[in-house]
C-alpha cells in the first residue's frame, strides 16, 4: 500500500535528526579512551549511518529493509501512477549518486552515459545538482547548462538564466546565504592544509563556503591523530562546525542552512512553494543528503531515493543501489514522460 505520493504506507520514517547528532561536539575529542574509541568508530561509519543490530552487512540489502524502502526501479510504474498530473521537480546529489565514490575527489567524473541521462532528464524536469562541492566543480564535473547548481551544500546557488545570453555563464538566481564567512573558510583551509601535510592521504578541499577535509586514503592508525588536528583548528573558530560525510569531514558556518534548506528554496524559486501540483524527486547517498529527504517527509510531498548496497538509517523513501541504477532510474523517467506527451 501507498500513499498518494507512491510512498510505501508502512514505510517508517526514521526518528533521528541527523543535523544535529552529526555535529559533533568538543567533548568527543576529549583525550577519555572512550571519546577516542567513539570518534574513531564514527569515522569508520559511512553515511547514512548503516544499522548495526538488526540488518546483517553484506553486499545485499535485507528483505526486512527493502520493504520498507523498495528499489525505485521496481517500484517505477507506481512513482509515474503517482506523478500523473504533477509537475516533477529533480534534485540529485553527485559523488556517489551521479558519480562512483573514488580516492581522488578530484576524478570523481560521471560517465558519458549519466551526462546524456541527466541533460535529457532536464530537457523535461526542473533539475538541480545539490552537493557538498564547490559550486564551479561540480558543474566542470557535470558541464551542462540548464540545470540549477547548488553547491557548498545549498550554501551558493545558481540557475539557468531566463534570458538568452551570449556570455560564457549563463547562470542567474545566485544566492549566497553565507557570504560573510568567506574569509574565514580560506583561512582555516590554509591552516588545515598546513596541519594535516604529515599525515599522510589527508587531503583538503575548499569548496567555497565549506571545508571537506578526506580521510578515504588515510591508514585507520592515523585517523585520531588527524581528528585532533582538526579540532585543534576549530576550537578558535566557533562559528565553525563539524559533521561528518562518507569518509570526509565537513566544515561548515554554524548558519541554519543545508540541503533541505536549498531543496526549499528552489521549490519557492520556481514557484512551488505552495503547490500541491508538484513532486520533488531528490536522489542521494549521503549524510547530508537526510535533511532534504527529511524535509520531504515533513511536506507530505515528493519522494526520497537513497543510493546504497547496504540497510542504513534514511528518510528516504525508496533506494538504488548505485549510480549504475540512478542512470537507470533517470533514462526510465525520461521515456515515461516522453510517451505520456504522446499520450500513450
Amino acid at each position: 500500500m501507498t500513499n498518494k505520493n507512491g510512498v510505501p504506507s508502512d514505510s517508517k520514517p526514521c526518528t533521528v535528526d541527523f543535523r544535529i547528532r552529526l555535529i559533533l561536539p568538543d567533548s568527543l575529542f576529549s583525550s577519555h579512551p572512550s571519546n577516542a574509541i567513539a570518534w574513531v568508530d564514527s569515522m569508520r561509519d559511512s553515511s547514512p549511518t548503516r544499522l548495526k543490530s538488526n540488518f546483517p552487512q553484506s553486499e545485499h540489502i535485507s528483505d526486512s529493509w527493502i520493504r520498507n524502502h523498495p528499489s525505485a526501479l521496481n517500484m517505477f510504474e507506481q512513482i509515474a501512477n503517482a506523478s500523473k498530473g504533477k509537475k516533477i521537480v529533480m534534485f540529485l546529489d553527485y559523488d556517489g549518486t551521479l558519480s562512483p565514490i573514488v580516492e581522488d575527489p578530484d576524478r570523481a567524473f560521471m560517465t558519458r552515459e549519466m551526462r546524456e541521462a541527466v541533460r535529457d532528464v532536464a530537457r523535461y524536469f526542473p533539475t538541480a545538482i545539490v552537493t557538498g562541492r564547490c559550486r564551479d566543480k561540480v558543474y566542470s564535473f557535470v558541464k551542462l547548462a540548464g540545470l540549477y547548481y547548488a553547491g557548498s551544500h545549498g550554501m551558493d546557488i545558481k540557475g539557468p538564466s531566463k534570458r538568452r545570453s551570449y556570455k560564457k555563464d549563463h547562470q542567474s538566481l545566485l544566492f549566497q546565504p553565507a557570504g560573510k564567512f568567506l574569509p574565514m573558510i580560506d583561512e582555516v583551509c590554509k591552516i588545515l592544509e598546513e596541519k594535516t601535510k604529515s599525515i599522510p592521504g589527508a587531503k583538503v578541499e575548499n569548496n567555497k563556503f565549506c571545508l571537506a577535509v578526506h580521510f578515504r586514503c588515510v591508514e585507520e592508525k592515523m585517523w585520531e591523530e588527524l581528528a585532533e588536528e582538526v579540532r585543534s583548528v576549530l576550537t578558535d573558530y566557533p562559528m565553525l562546525r563539524l559533521t561528518q560525510g562518507r569518509k570526509v569531514f565537513e566544515i561548515r558556518p554554524t548558519i541554519k542552512w543545508d540541503k533541505g534548506k536549498a531543496l526549499e528554496f528552489l521549490l519557492e524559486s520556481l514557484g512551488y512553494a505552495n503547490s500541491n501540483d508538484v513532486l520533488p524527486v531528490y536522489i542521494g547517498d549521503d549524510r547530508t543528503d537526510e535533511d532534504a529527504f527529511k524535509v520531504l517527509r515533513n511536506r507530505g510531498q515528493g519522494l526520497g531515493i537513497l543510493v546504497s548496497k547496504f540497510p542504513k538509517e534514511t528518510n528516504a523513501s525508496y533506494s538504488l543501489q548505485e549510480p549504475a541504477e540512478v542512470k537507470d532510474f533517470l533514462k526510465r523517467l525520461v521515456e515515461w514522460k516522453k510517451l505520456s506527451i504522446r499520450g500513450v
